[in-house]
């Protein structure tokens, strides 16, 4: 880490941004060939926070979160901060004060896999927050990161301005390249979904709906 905050950043079109709030991540994951879902040990510290928005990415040394407070300055109205610390720790790098400011310049949510801690403040205060764990350890504030640089958070790259997705599913990534083509991938996974569901409804099995019986005969699969 060098100590870089990089003021300028490509977002994806907001609009497109906006969009993926209408589809769970395990739809968003599946749309993009099962690719961008971070870690399973990344999780909603409430039920029920579902956004989506573009990534601001944080690099932190273990155990310090100096860099986080600089980060929010550079967090604009519909961000995600996204946070990676060097190195796997128990501190809790964001509480409600640092929350407090960033729901206040609108940031959607907060990643990290790292801890967290006044759970029961950021529930209060309704501001979503994915983490790895919950952690009253403090932190310091004496060494540099790096701001909107990319970052490897919970196995997956994250660049600044991609967009992130995130329910009680966890958190995927989609790139800010290929947001457009993964958003209407979305869609029609969505809308073939919703035929398979009124069968389903309909008292239909899966084995037909999915056309399963031949390729489980071939398998060799026998009813005695």
């Amino acid at each position: 880490m060098e100590g870089i905050v990089n003021r300028r950043i490509e977002r994806a079109d907001p609009a497109t941004v906006e969009a993926f709030a209408g589809f769970g991540v395990a739809t968003v994951h599946e749309a993009q060939g099962q690719t961008g879902l971070l870690a399973a040990r990344i999780a909603s510290i409430y039920a029920g926070a579902r956004i989506s928005g573009s990534a601001v990415t944080v690099a932190v040394p273990t155990g310090d979160n100096l860099m986080i407070h600089v980060a929010v300055e550079e967090c604009r109205e519909g961000d995600v901060l996204v946070v990676s610390p060097d190195a796997a720790s128990e501190h809790g790098y964001l509480g409600e004060l640092i929350a407090t400011a960033l729901s206040t310049r609108g940031v959607r949510a907060f990643v990290i896999d790292g801890g967290v801690r006044d759970v029961a403040e950021l529930r209060e205060l309704a501001f979503p927050v994915w983490s790895s764990r919950v952690s009253a350890l403090g932190t310091v504030k004496e060494r540099l990161g790096d701001v909107n640089v990319p970052i490897k958070c919970a196995g997956q790259r994250v660049e600044p301005g991609d967009v992130v997705v995130a329910d009680d599913d966890g958190v995927v990534v989609v790139p800010r390249q290929i947001a457009g083509a993964v958003l209407a991938a979305c869609r029609e996974r969505e809308a073939k979904e919703a035929v398979s569901r009124a069968r389903y409804a309909a008292g239909e099995l899966s084995l037909d709906v999915m056309d399963m019986r031949e390729e489980l005969a071939d398998k060799g699969l026998r009813y005695e």
